[in-house]
């Protein structure tokens, strides 16, 4: 299982149900890592999309402990567990947590893989990730050259669970 973020310096991912920043690379390396693929989110980050509606040419997985379906082709499930066993009907697809924040820390121990997109600024965040460099269980196995849009400088960096 993999999980995709964009984090702040100090892994501040949100603030008020929404992105620190939007950066169109960050964006068009989420939609290559993740179309064809499912994706699994909890409800808030459902609802913050346009129209609160699931991503398209993906198998949206929402965890909720209240939602119904909307008729939209969204699955809710109302565990991890569940949603770990409804993302097994996929065996030929690549599956990715994509938030929010309690969603990446219940999902993280079944994550082997994470993709972050690293903003060298703090942001007013409400939201954070844990951070993968302050922990011995992971290592950064990839990183690209900084890249800069407008005046935020930026990395793309590849994080593997460390094998036991």
């Amino acid at each position: 299982m993999y999980c995709i973020l964009s984090a702040d310096e100090n892994w501040g991912i949100g603030k008020d149900n929404k992105l620190l920043v939007s950066i169109p690379a960050d964006m068009k390396m989420f939609r290559e890592k993740t179309i064809g693929n499912v994706v699994i989110m909890g409800r808030k980050t459902l609802e913050s999309f346009p129209k609160g509606l699931p991503l398209k040419d993906r198998v949206n997985i929402v965890l909720s402990s209240k939602g119904e379906e909307s008729g939209n082709g969204e699955i809710i499930v109302r565990s991890v567990e569940e949603a770990v066993e409804e993302a097994k009907k996929y065996p030929d697809k690549k599956i990715f947590v994509i938030g929010g924040g309690s969603i990446y820390k219940q999902f993280l121990p079944y994550v082997d893989t994470a993709y972050v997109t690293k903003i060298d600024h703090a942001y007013d965040a409400d939201t954070f990730f844990p951070n993968l460099d302050e922990d011995n269980e992971w290592e950064l196995t990839e990183e690209s050259d900084e890249q800069v849009c407008f005046d935020i400088v930026y990395t793309f960096r590849t994080y593997e669970r460390k094998q036991k």
